[in-house]
């Protein structure tokens, strides 16, 4: 049984450039090698979303749920940030 599966894929020119070049270059040997090193980046980024979103989200919504008052609405979020962006960092 192999260990790998082929596949035909078909990308954006400038992504396919960018591959080209990545191999052009020296830096990788083969294109395959170039998109498993950016899926392996892409399933890592995935992995540290969800680690996240348990530690910090899932925790944090458990501790409001009890009482929601504590928590800001979504309008009122905005207006921070709005706020935030119209002040200077020194006077925030």
């Amino acid at each position: 049984m192999r260990s790998t599966q082929q596949l035909n894929i078909s990308l954006p020119n400038a992504m396919a450039d960018a591959v080209k070049a990545k191999v052009a270059s020296g830096e990788y040997a083969t294109t395959s090698d170039v998109i498993y090193e950016g899926l392996c980046i892409l399933i890592e980024r995935d992995r540290s979303v969800e680690r996240w979103l348990w530690a910090e989200v899932a925790t944090n919504y458990d501790e409001f749920k009890p009482d929601p008052s504590k928590v800001l609405t979504l309008t009122q979020v905005r207006g921070h940030l709005a706020h935030r962006r119209r002040t200077p960092a020194s006077k925030q």
